[in-house]
């Protein structure tokens, strides 16, 4: 078993392959973008990377993008430090139903600028529901509402 396995068993059953719509709101509550996304996660056991999520993500004008994230892990949370983002990923100890995960990124080509994410794995884990805040300047930027269901299990893929 890896070593996030058996830290993070919560951030591990998130293993798998996601498709879920990613909805954007400005800090009015206005709707600014909309788009589908496919997520894979991976905890592999031998490699330099812990943690590797391949995301791909379309929207309906045919547009795509595709970013990978890495992380390490270390002191009972994931980090991650990409060419754009830094950060990290952790259980909440709190929530004794053990549902709840927490993201913390600061962007590197926005300075000031930063991202607070709480996900929710459903009891079933077919399920997860994600809530995003970007703030700049101490300001809310952008909220992100995130809906995703399980395709594929980690270890069927």
């Amino acid at each position: 078993m890896s070593t996030i396995k058996a830290a993070l068993p919560l951030l591990a059953l998130h293993e798998g392959v996601w498709e879920g719509t990613y909805r954007y709101y400005d800090a009015a509550g206005e709707k600014v973008d909309e788009h589908q996304s496919r997520l894979e996660l991976r905890l592999p056991a031998a490699g330099p990377w812990p943690y590797v999520q391949q995301s791909e993500y379309t929207w309906p004008s045919g547009k795509k993008e595709r970013r990978e994230f890495t992380a390490t892990y270390r002191d009972g949370r994931l980090w991650f430090d990409s060419e754009w983002i830094c950060g990290w990923a952790a259980e909440v100890p709190l929530d004794a139903h053990r549902r709840t995960a927490m993201l913390y990124w600061t962007r590197k080509d926005e300075p000031g600028a930063y991202l607070y994410e709480m996900s929710q794995l459903s009891d079933c884990h077919r399920y997860r529901t994600r809530i995003g805040q970007w703030l700049a300047g101490g300001q809310t930027r952008m909220r992100i509402l995130i809906d995703e269901r399980r395709v594929t299990d980690a270890n069927a893929g």
